[in-house]
């Protein structure tokens, strides 16, 4: 009996559901190793920077300790790595090599179905890698307000902003050649560039209204807020309705490509 059948008829009805269970009862053959870095990555990285580093900025940054500025940082680019990592090889294997969406396509999913269910699991992936930095980071007591458990939630939105017009690049492309474009051109330097490890504020004029652009920015402003205890750069309205926006037009945009790809 399924993960759905055993929540109830009306469950197992829901189409998506299906889906998610699907890559739920894999993910259950290797979360052992997933969880481990989860908990692995925070201590190395918060170790690293916050303390290696954070011990040459000796005035902080804006007045806070360099280890409680750089934290949420960390969390935001967190949500945003895995989301990217989730919607790259993972979509494009199903499609070239392993052919699981086809499979898919075959039985009665709609495409809408397809997306949501493997979008729902990276969301998933998302949600657990940002609550366990969370939970490590908050031994380290640099959670300095109680508004850091909607980091998570924060993650989460972030992570959908990402994740979906990364499912419909991925789904375009005609080789995994594209895929370390995107690391190169757009993750890596999205990560090193977008208030993560300094603010955005020293970049030239230029470069600033780039970061200012890309979600991670807006999430990291986000998560910063919550777990300082500040107001954020942007209005929260603002960042939120920005990170919504990303994900209805990524949503929209990769249902399209899948479409084209899936249906004859």
């Amino acid at each position: 009996m399924s993960v759905a059948e055993r929540a109830g008829p009306g469950v197992a009805r829901v189409p998506v559901l299906a889906v998610l269970e699907y890559y739920l009862v894999g993910y259950r053959r290797t979360w052992r190793a997933g969880v481990f870095s989860s908990f692995l990555l925070p201590v190395l990285t918060v170790l690293g920077f916050g303390v290696g580093v954070g011990a040459y900025v000796d005035r902080g940054v804006g007045g806070v300790p360099y280890l409680d500025w750089l934290v949420p940082g960390l969390i935001a680019s967190t949500a945003f790595q895995v989301a990217v990592a989730e919607s790259t090889w993972p979509v494009l294997s199903n499609f070239r090599w392993i052919g699981t969406y086809l499979a898919q396509a075959a039985a009665p999913l709609r495409i809408g179905d397809i997306v949501g269910g493997h979008l729902a699991f990276v969301l998933f992936r998302v949600l657990t890698s940002t609550v366990a930095f969370l939970l490590v980071t908050a031994l380290f007591g640099v959670l300095r307000s109680p508004w850091a458990v909607v980091v998570p939630l924060v993650g989460v939105l972030l992570g959908l902003a990402v994740a979906a017009p990364v499912f419909a690049f991925s789904a375009a492309v005609p080789s995994d050649s594209y895929l370390a474009l995107l690391f190169r051109f757009a993750v890596i330097p999205m990560t090193l560039f977008a208030g993560v490890f300094f603010p955005v504020e020293q970049l030239p004029g230029g470069l600033r209204q780039v970061a200012y652009v890309t979600p991670l920015w807006h999430g990291v402003d986000l998560c910063r807020a919550a777990t300082l205890g500040v107001a954020p750069q942007w209005s929260v309205p603002g960042h939120l309705l920005y990170l919504a926006a990303w994900s209805v037009a990524g949503w929209l945009l990769a249902r399209r490509v899948f479409r084209r790809a899936l249906v004859v």
